[in-house]
């Protein structure tokens, strides 16, 4: 895509990241997603005028109907009906995707409950919705002060004006029921809409605001992510993870959705481990299952004599082990089958690539510059000392010479008498 500040618009082409040159430094291109669809005609059926719009980041969405037969856009804004005036959404889709979507959430083309699509926003449109947008995070913050201070056990997540401004719908999460008509009315004297109490549970909260997950990207509940599976311990336990509450809960304060995402994978390949594989007896002793490495198809044994001692098997030859248990037959030792982990290192291309550089190396460099600081420092320090020592030898020096002329002149060569006055002598020379 080209961009304007860096440059790179084609001639006769629209700058500002519309046009399909390229970025030099690629900063307009790190959000961008792939449209694998933008080649191809969007409806393939001219008598299906059912579209799907979203409203606000798509965390909530709507089948309408075309009755004016318009040829929208995805991504443009159009004006719908509304239970009570009207509503401003974003086009997601239309033609025969939507037929798909309208199966998968069981809504049929008879459905009364669609409405019709009224116009294409116009400025006016758009403004609105802008002002509806801006005033939302204020009313929140007073919606919570409100519900604080009556009392309530709940927890406002977000609010969402209509796009005529008439309406304000409150989402919220509560662990048990609440009595919130009394804070109803107070909405509504305040905020001078009508207000809709909506509870939501704590993944729909989350992808409603949204955020970064812990992989470094947007959260998938609040990107692409629409129907919330329940995840639980048994995901976390086929496949081997650690059960900390920390590192596999979400921002929802659940366990992560991604947990599912491999879940099938494990599943098939568990199918194939031999089940009742906990002990395998041996002559040395009984050999207890430790680790199970499942995408690496390898089951770790230990005898208890032995601790510290692993034994990695493959799943055939565990499976041939138990059938020789219960053969009656023991096998000598788990040494006979267990698979020796050999890591080969191509010390050339480390070679190449960064040169024999290792940790220690650099610590030492980094000694070494210490001590070569500490050593001008401390030759500085020297030499200031035995400069100092010098003035000390001077001025113990002088010190001497002083001591014995007053050694002598203690001794008797002081005259008697009043002391002479230098001015006086000074005045007798000049004379």
């Amino acid at each position: 895509m080209g961009c304007s500040t860096c440059s790179t618009a084609k001639d006769g082409e629209v700058a500002g990241c519309q046009t399909t040159g390229g970025c030099s430094t690629g900063g307009c291109n790190r959000m961008n997603v792939m449209d694998w669809f933008a080649e191809m005609p969007i409806s393939f059926n001219e008598n299906f005028n059912i579209i799907e719009v979203s409203f606000k980041k798509g965390s909530r969405k709507g089948f309408y109907r075309n009755t004016a037969n318009i040829d929208f856009h995805k991504g443009q804004l159009v004006v719908v009906e509304a239970a009570q005036g009207y509503d401003v959404g974003e086009v997601s889709l239309q033609g025969e995707l939507v037929k798909l979507q309208m199966k998968k959430r069981k809504v049929t083309e008879r459905d009364d409950t669609i409405r019709n699509v009224m116009r294409i926003a116009n400025e006016a449109d758009i403004n609105a919705l802008l002002d509806a947008r801006n005033k939302e995070k204020d009313t929140m913050v007073r919606a919570r002060a409100m519900a604080r201070q009556m009392n309530l056990e709940m927890k406002i997540g977000d609010i969402e004006y209509q796009g005529d401004n008439k309406k304000a719908t409150i989402f919220y999460t509560a662990d048990g029921r609440v009595d919130f008509r009394e804070l109803v009315k107070v909405y509504a004297r305040d905020f001078k809409v009508k207000i809709e109490m909506r509870q939501i549970g704590a993944r729909q909260e989350a992808a409603r605001v949204g955020g970064i997950g812990t992989c470094g990207r947007e959260l998938c509940c609040s990107t692409w992510l629409n129907d919330f599976k329940s995840v639980t311990t048994q995901a976390v336990r086929y496949q081997n993870l650690a059960i900390n509450t920390d590192k596999l809960s979400g921002q929802c304060g659940r366990l992560k959705c991604c947990l599912n995402y491999e879940l099938d994978t494990y599943n098939d390949a568990l199918k194939s481990f031999p089940k009742q594989a906990d002990k395998i007896e041996t002559e040395s002793g009984v050999a207890w299952l430790r680790k199970t490495e499942i995408l690496k198809r390898q089951m770790v044994y230990e005898y208890a004599e032995q601790r510290g001692i692993n034994f990695r098997l493959s799943i055939e030859d565990v499976k041939e082990l138990l059938f020789m248990n219960k053969s009656g037959k023991k096998p000598k030792s788990l040494e006979d089958f267990a698979i020796e982990e050999k890591i080969k290192v191509d010390e050339s291309k480390h070679e190449d690539l960064v040169g024999q550089v290792t940790l220690q190396t650099l610590e030492q460099k980094g000694r070494k510059k210490q001590k070569s600081g500490n050593g001008n420092n401390r030759n500085q320090q020297g030499n200031s000392r035995n400069q100092s020592n010098s003035n000390r030898n001077q001025n113990s020096g002088t010190t001497k010479t002083l001591t014995t002329n007053t050694g002598n002149r203690n001794q008797g060569n002081k005259p008697k008498g009043p002391r002479p006055n230098p001015n006086q002598n000074k005045d007798n020379t000049k004379t």
